[in-house]
């Protein structure tokens, strides 16, 4: 989602080299981003066993290295990193003065990170900063040939040609699906005589999914069986997606590809896949909604805690707040997908 902020900046400085700083559980994707130098790598695992020596490491790296620094969060931590990487510095910070005083005073500008924005409008922000035109395009990325090719050959010895790929898996427990509606509505989607590939990676929670998919014709479980960049060849193949919250989502969005995602206690109008044609997401929490060629469901089930449905906080709760039936998400895939069929005929 940092993209179109990328190459904004690529562009307007006549190809500067850019480098990032990411958390290592997200380096497999950032190494796939265009227009990069270099990465550095914060880790969670390393703070914890010996966080000293991974800050002072990292400090010596970065310090005042650069001559812009761009911080896309409000914590404390990566205010500091973005201050000691460069005398001109740009940040996120919180609305709450308390909290944000001192992050006004050092930075050379700063803006307020808005929970009822997309991520995509947030990243942006310090493009408006530097008074940088740009567009809310979020570009997919360039996938060699050479994947594109070898992902085809293997769709092609399983006899597959178009096919609709269906995501269960997520990083968070209380953004899955569970089991017993996730079955009921491959059953259906089964029926309409399309392959549907299921997707996920290699981590405990996926592969318990992995398990858990019943074997019927037209289902292809590909979990754990494809790299990250063959999977965002497998979505620029695909004829549209079904899943989950998760990056996998966002992804299709990135291909402007049909959208069918089931949203737990995730705040839309944050994280709502974002709609290239339109410019925008959805912001507002509702059962079934469709803008462009997406279609969010969301929960509307009251947070225990709370009482918000879809309030952007999971409170520790592992469980995904369900009450979407299975039978209105097929509803709407059936929907679409015999528009589309009906169509290619005439």
């Amino acid at each position: 989602m940092s993209s179109n902020l990328i190459n904004a900046l690529y562009n307007f400085y006549d190809s500067p080299e850019i480098d990032l700083l990411v958390n290592d559980d997200t380096y497999a994707i950032a190494k796939l981003l265009p227009n990069i130098n270099f990465i550095h790598q914060f880790s969670y695992k390393k703070k914890s066993e010996n966080r000293w020596q991974q800050e002072k490491n990292l400090i010596k790296n970065i310090f005042r290295k650069y001559d812009l620094s761009i911080n896309l969060t409000a914590s404390d931590r990566s205010v500091i990193y973005s201050l000691f990487a460069s005398k001109k510095s740009i940040s996120a910070i919180e609305k709450n003065n308390f909290k944000s005083w001192w992050k006004k005073s050092l930075l050379s500008f700063y803006y307020y990170f808005d929970s009822n924005n997309h991520i995509m409008i947030n990243n942006s922000e310090p493009l408006n900063c530097l008074k940088i035109k740009h567009d809310n395009i979020q570009k997919p990325l360039i996938i060699s040939e050479f994947v594109i090719s070898n992902l085809k050959k293997k769709l092609n010895f399983k006899g597959i040609n178009d096919f609709l790929i269906f995501h269960p898996t997520a990083q968070y427990s209380y953004k899955i699906y569970p089991e017993y509606f996730r079955n009921k509505l491959l059953e259906s989607l089964i029926t309409l005589g399309v392959p549907i590939l299921i997707t996920g990676g290699n981590n405990e929670i996926d592969l318990q999914i992995k398990r858990e998919i019943p074997k019927a014709k037209n289902i292809y479980n590909f979990i754990g069986e494809t790299s990250l960049e063959e999977y965002f060849a497998l979505s620029q193949l695909s004829l549209g997606y079904i899943g989950m919250d998760t990056l996998n989502m966002h992804i299709a969005a990135s291909h402007n590809k049909p959208i069918f995602a089931i949203f737990g206690s995730t705040k839309l109008s944050i994280w709502s896949p974002w709609s290239n044609n339109l410019q925008k997401a959805t912001k507002d929490n509702k059962p079934i909604q469709t803008y462009d060629k997406i279609t969010v469901f969301q929960s509307s089930s009251l947070c225990n805690i709370c009482g918000i449905p879809g309030c952007g906080h999971n409170h520790g709760n592992s469980q995904f707040p369900n009450s979407i039936e299975p039978e209105d998400v097929f509803n709407e895939v059936e929907k679409w997908y015999r528009q589309n069929t009906n169509k290619k005929n005439q």
